[in-house]
């Protein structure tokens, strides 16, 4: 029952992210060939995304963001009418990459206009996920503070093994990997600021 409601939300969430996507490209006067040409994603493949026939994963959904000028987080943050200033954990966004099986929250409230957003990561045993190198993310940040269990996040300048309790500060422009080689999940909160400097 719990996994078939599981499969239901993310059904729905897909089709809403591809709306998303479509919404954004039309508001900046791209054709699918010319968002195909700026994200290195096929044509047919950010078409399917986008009427909700495939289930795009986080590396994918990171390189049409980049060319559309916006961030992972931002497309998660739907529009809404009644935007409040708290947002409860019940109603908070639940997104699970197909590819590595991470599970992702979107914690922050929706609609408030801040440039901050904080996400809360599960991360499990034996997952990678590669994010390669996006100039137009420039000068967004993200802080990664983990709770539990490790993780090796790999990047341009080296790599970095992160225990219970420390925060690595990163670029979303540099190239990075996420891994988890170890037998536990790792649980860790990233916090992204979208006001380029």
């Amino acid at each position: 029952m719990h996994s078939q409601i599981m499969e239901n939300i993310g059904d729905l969430i897909e089709h809403t992210i591809g709306e998303r996507i479509k919404e954004l490209r039309v508001a900046q006067s791209l054709t699918l060939d010319d968002l195909a040409l700026h994200s290195g994603v096929s044509r047919a493949m950010i078409s399917r995304v986008e009427r909700g026939e495939a289930s795009p994963t986080a590396q994918l959904l990171a390189k049409l963001c980049s060319a559309l000028g916006t961030t992972l987080s931002a497309l998660f943050a739907f529009e809404t009418k009644d935007a409040s200033p708290l947002a409860r954990r019940s109603e908070q966004r639940l997104w699970r990459d197909p590819e590595s099986g991470y599970l992702r929250r979107s914690v922050s409230p929706e609609g408030i206009g801040s440039p901050v957003d904080i996400v809360e990561v599960e991360f499990p045993p034996g997952a990678r996920v590669v994010f390669e190198r996006q100039p137009s993310d420039r000068g967004i940040t993200q802080h990664l503070w983990l709770f539990s269990g490790r993780l090796e996040l790999t990047m341009e300048r080296g790599a970095h093994l992160l225990e219970p309790g420390d925060c690595l500060f990163l670029g979303l422009e540099q190239a990075h990997i996420f891994h988890n080689p170890y037998d536990e999940p790792a649980h860790y909160a990233v916090i992204v600021c979208r006001t380029k400097v």
